[in-house]
């Protein structure tokens, strides 16, 4: 038997998949059972083109010629970037380096640990 509301109070409620839900007040919340699911850390390690995981600090290779917006220049496949820091940016850009055009962020499918 589904739990009461904890919003409102009332039992009236049902499961949808791995939450629960109220129709008198609209509240989701998780289920229990997939509550250790949801607050074990899931996979966020960062990985390369190749699954190798990265660090902070770590030189790293393009494996893919890169555009980069607002500058002339193309990034080259090859080239060597060392010191990356690992971030948490918008639209999976999840590297920031230094590089000849300046600090970029990345995203680590384009790189291979060197």
């Amino acid at each position: 038997m589904p739990p009461a509301c904890p919003q409102c109070g009332l039992e009236n409620t049902y499961a949808d998949g791995d939450a629960f839900i109220c129709p008198d007040c609209g509240l989701e919340w998780p289920s229990t059972a997939a509550e250790p699911e949801e607050s074990a850390p899931s996979d966020s390690t960062v990985r390369d083109a190749h699954g190798q995981p990265l660090a902070d600090g770590d030189a790293v290779i393009l494996v893919k010629d890169l555009k980069v917006k607002g500058a002339a220049s193309t990034l080259k496949k090859g080239t060597k970037i060392k010191g990356i820091r690992l971030v948490d940016g918008a639209d999976g850009h999840n590297v920031d380096c230094k590089t000849d055009l300046g600090s970029l962020w990345l995203k680590s499918e384009f790189l291979k640990k060197a």
